[in-house]
């Protein structure tokens, strides 16, 4: 197995493990608790579970209902038929550990467009409100919490049965195995790539079809929109929309060349975005903020420009990249550094790092625009209650581990390259600062 040396060591692995095993699908059922009944106030929870205790929690969790099953059950067959159906670019991910160049199919933002279209069509025409997504919310984040858990053992059972390459292998340990995955590239079939599914089709476009959901909720519901609403929704349909457009883009990225296909990925991807990425347009439904035009289009301002710093950040990275560091970056020749790494094969192969543009201000600056979008896409709850927030902080916190792990892989990678870059770009996130 390539990956045998995981990237934190056994006791924190198993410790935060058990914990987002444990921890996690309960705080996924509070968190909409708490944003649909609780008026966005965690103490408002926190005071009913102090009464009512542990039979208060049973009651405040959903049971998943058959029409969630349904809807769920709609929405991934109807994104999977896309997946597989729409026409798109042959695309090539990066070559893995062992040799393997995954190759897939680009028509992201095709279906994100049917997507969009036909949820709006539904609605509009009167076939299906999407107010009922809503209202049955947490039945729906309750089964999902159970089938996705269901869909990691699959998973699980599929790595060690029927490995769809030769990038997988066990650890030994099963609890790490089921955690941190046991394939790279699982698929069904020769074209259906999971992580594509889970990743972006499920996760990501669920986003978007939330966002749509919380809008149209608030209009059923008052009859107009706030504008903090609507800013709420623009912000998070562009940043989706940036990903689609930027999909082959996250094809080379560490969640799918790098990190297997287990809990830590899968069920982040099934529950977690749809649940905690959305939670601010949720708490946004029943908290119709009426900002003024003035602030509200600075919001949105600020917000569009931070989605395309981050946009403009990838893209000089891969254009950098296209061109072999023949390109220009702010006007000028970029400034690289030449790095050669071994594979576990033993062949020396080598590799550009980039330091100048964005790239020359800190290592992971584009996680910099990531944080404030999302900052800018909650700012319009205004500052009543901090649950909202929970996003912004938990995005923080994951992308300043990110940045850790990869640094840390990187630095293992390239060795005496990696401190002469980190000589070069001394900060890892924040110019300045970290």
């Amino acid at each position: 197995m390539g990956e045998s040396k995981t990237v934190h060591s056994a006791l924190v692995t198993y410790t935060s493990m058990i914990s987002l095993l444990a921890l996690c699908p309960p705080f996924v059922i509070l968190l909409w608790y708490t944003m649909v009944h609780a008026d966005g106030s965690v103490l408002q929870t926190f005071e009913y579970l102090k009464q009512n205790g542990l039979e208060g929690f049973k009651t405040i969790w959903p049971t998943p209902s058959p029409i969630a099953w349904k809807i769920i059950a709609a929405f991934g067959t109807f994104e999977a038929i896309l997946q597989l159906a729409l026409p798109g670019k042959r695309f090539e991910g990066p070559i893995s550990p062992t040799g393997n160049v995954p190759v897939y199919k680009a028509n992201g933002l095709q279906a994100y467009a049917v997507t969009l279209i036909t949820y709006l069509g539904l609605w509009w025409f009167g076939i299906f409100n999407p107010a009922i997504v809503y209202d049955h919310l947490g039945e729906i984040f309750a089964a999902l919490v159970t089938g996705s858990l269901v869909f990691c053992v699959f998973l699980y059972i599929k790595g060690h049965l029927a490995p769809s390459s030769s990038d997988s292998g066990s650890s030994g340990n099963a609890i790490i195995d089921f955690y941190w995955g046991m394939e790279l590239y699982p698929r069904i079939g020769k074209n259906f790539d999971i992580k594509v599914f889970t990743n972006c089709r499920f996760g990501m476009m669920s986003w978007a079809v939330l966002a749509v959901t919380y809008c149209i909720k608030q209009y059923e519901q008052n009859g107009r929109v706030a504008d903090s609403m609507l800013v709420n929704t623009v912000l998070m349909l562009v940043y989706v929309t940036k990903f689609f457009w930027w999909e082959s883009g996250y094809w080379c990225t560490m969640d799918i060349a790098h990190d297997r296909a287990g809990f830590y990925i899968c069920w982040g991807c099934l529950v977690w975005v749809p649940s905690i990425y959305t939670s601010p347009g949720m708490y946004l439904v029943n908290h119709p903020v009426n900002l003024g035009t003035q602030l509200a289009l600075s919001i949105l301002a600020a917000g569009l420009l931070c989605i395309y710093i981050n946009y403009d950040c990838d893209r000089q990275r891969q254009e950098f990249r296209r061109t072999n560091g023949k390109c220009k970056i702010w006007g000028k020749a970029p400034s690289k550094i030449v790095a050669s790494y071994r594979t576990t094969e033993g062949e020396t192969k080598t590799s550009l790092l980039l330091t100048s543009g964005w790239w020359g201000l800190a290592r992971h600056f584009h996680y910099v625009p990531e944080i404030s979008a999302a900052f800018f896409w909650t700012v319009p709850a205004l500052f009543n209650h901090f649950l909202p927030y929970f996003y912004v902080i938990f995005l923080t916190i994951l992308l300043f581990d990110r940045a850790k792990r990869d640094d840390d892989r990187c630095s293992s990678k390239y060795g005496k390259y990696w401190k002469m870059y980190c000589d070069r770009v001394p900060y890892r996130v924040i110019p300045g600062i970290y």
